[in-house]
């Protein structure tokens, strides 16, 4: 039964955690094992192994450094790894052209462009110009709508947010009728992360900059996601004691002790909340893992779907304007509409002429 399996969740989460802290490079660990089986079990039947390609536009430091890790870690799970890096000065129409080729290309089945863009490039025609089947990254335009909806599942979640709850899954925290806020609202992780958890029947609550006694709102929390970008912003005497706390911030600050002057905190403050909360990612080791592991994850999927012949088709409008099927209903509509509306001026001038002929007898 139900409460057999949380039990059994509990005891397999128990190994993925020291003491009450999440290790999240023990999950990934756990999760990339898996997705290596998966791709093995994939080359053994298709003879084909599924394929992801970053698209990445200028020369920025931590973009290249993170591209990096992506191309390694397909490497090390078998996935096969595409790249196209663009200098800075690209237009739009060559990124856009990059994109194209790459949604022709049968042998990927993921594309990820690595943001942010140069600021001549509008971001959302680029994400939005991805084949719907190949959004890895999860925010295609229909996959968010679909994951804002009930009964509808996207074919892909955006990654950290996934990650957020597979943390919460593989060590053993019931999601299910728990109340859960997300201090945050970004269309990255904060939205999409509170999508996801309402999906699997949490009460959710969205805090962000207008929120009033935002302390009493995250008090009243299971389950805490922050992801506002400010460090140590949570406190622990915000917390409900034994809360499960998962943090996504990864802000720098100064750090005279490190070679690099900095260290990297979250946005809760973990030696305050680690003594109350039952379960906290700590940062770095947290959440960050994840991100890249869950991508992985998404393009197995892509590529069992395209080796299985049941990719979607894209939903993309027709250069020749709506479908009929789309036309249809619209054309109902503005008939409709327009018998209202001759109606009512028949009706309006009816009124018009009575009051008219009233008022000469008058």
């Amino acid at each position: 039964n139900t409460q057999e399996v949380q039990i059994l969740l509990n005891i397999a989460g128990m190994s993925l955690m020291n003491g009450n802290i999440i290790d999240g490079k023990a999950v990934a660990a756990q999760i990339r094992e898996e997705i290596t089986a998966q791709v093995a079990a994939m080359k053994e039947k298709y003879k084909r192994v599924p394929g992801l390609a970053v698209v990445i536009v200028g020369e920025r430091g931590d973009s290249q450094t993170y591209v990096r890790m992506k191309q390694k870690a397909c490497e090390e799970v078998g996935i096969a790894s595409f790249g196209a890096s663009l200098p800075a000065s690209a237009t739009q129409e060559e990124v856009l052209a990059t994109v194209r080729r790459f949604n022709d290309n049968p042998d990927v089945h993921g594309i990820l462009v690595q943001l942010p863009l140069p600021p001549h490039v509008d971001e959302a025609t680029v994400l939005g110009a991805i084949s719907l089947n190949k959004d890895v990254d999860g925010f295609h335009p229909f996959n968010i709508g679909r994951l804002a909806m009930k009964g509808r599942e996207p074919l892909f979640a955006p990654c950290t947010p996934l990650g957020c709850i597979a943390l919460l899954d593989r060590c053993g925290i019931d999601i299910k009728g728990k109340r859960a806020v997300v201090v945050g609202r970004s269309n990255i992780v904060g939205m999409p992360v509170a999508m996801l958890l309402n999906k699997r029947d949490a009460t959710v609550t969205i805090c962000h900059a207008s929120t009033k006694d935002m302390e009493a709102v995250v008090r009243d929390a299971d389950i805490v996601v922050a992801a506002c970008g400010k460090p140590k912003m949570v406190k622990g005497s915000w917390l409900k004691p034994g809360a499960a706390v998962i943090d996504v911030g990864t802000n720098p600050i100064p750090d005279a002790t490190k070679k690099s002057g900095f260290k990297l905190v979250g946005d809760v403050d973990f030696e305050e909340a680690k003594p109350v909360a039952g379960a906290i990612t700590p940062v770095p080791g947290g959440v960050g893992p994840m991100t890249i592991t869950m991508l992985l994850q998404n393009t197995v999927d892509s590529g069992r779907r395209f080796f299985e012949g049941i990719a979607q088709e894209d939903t993309k409008p027709s250069k020749r304007g709506p479908s009929a099927e789309g036309v249809t209903p619209i054309i109902m509509g503005m008939f409709v509409a327009g018998i209202i509306i001759k109606e009512g001026v028949t009706l309006l001038r009816r009124v018009i002429s009575r009051s008219s002929s009233s008022s000469s007898s008058q």
